[in-house]
C-alpha cells in the first residue's frame, strides 16, 4: 500500500498526516503520541477512529500539525485519520460517520470589534 496523506482542521490547529500499513506507530512532530498529548482524553481522541474501525495497531501514521491549542490539534488530528481511513476503505465511512468523526467542527474565535474590549465585552459604561 502507498502512503496516503489527508489534512484535518479544528479552529487554527492544522494536522496534516502520512498514513500507511505497518506496526501501529502514531509519530506526531517526531514524538509518539503519548509522550506529546499527556492527557488521557487527548490520547483517546487520536485513536478513536481507528478503534471506530478496528484499524488499531494496522497502520503507521507520521503527523505534522502547528498552531491552536492542545485540544484544538488533537480534534485536527482525529478529523485527518477519520478522512484517510475512509480514503483508503469507503466502508469505514458507514462506522465513523454515526460518530460525527467526519464533520468538520468550523466554529472559530470570534474577531474583536472596534469600540470594544473583546468580541461581545463592552468596555464599562460610565453615568457620570
Amino acid at each position: 500500500m502507498e502512503v496516503t496523506n489527508t489534512s484535518g482542521r479544528r479552529k487554527t490547529a492544522v494536522a496534516r498526516i502520512y498514513m500507511q500499513d505497518g506496526n501501529g506507530s502514531i509519530v506526531i512532530n517526531n514524538k509518539p503520541y503519548n509522550n506529546y498529548f499527556t492527557t488521557l482524553v487527548n490520547q483517546f481522541k487520536v485513536i478513536q477512529p481507528l478503534q471506530a474501525t478496528d484499524n488499531v495497531g494496522k497502520f503507521d501514521i507520521k503527523i505534522n500539525v502547528d498552531g491552536g491549542g492542545v485540544t484544538g490539534q488533537a480534534e485536527a488530528i482525529r478529523l485527518a485519520i477519520s478522512k484517510s481511513l475512509c480514503e483508503i476503505n469507503p466502508e469505514n465511512r458507514i462506522a465513523l460517520k454515526p460518530l460525527g468523526l467526519l464533520t468538520r467542527d468550523d466554529r472559530m474565535v470570534e474577531r474583536k470589534k472596534p469600540g470594544q474590549k473583546k468580541a461581545r465585552k463592552r468596555f464599562q459604561f460610565s453615568k457620570r
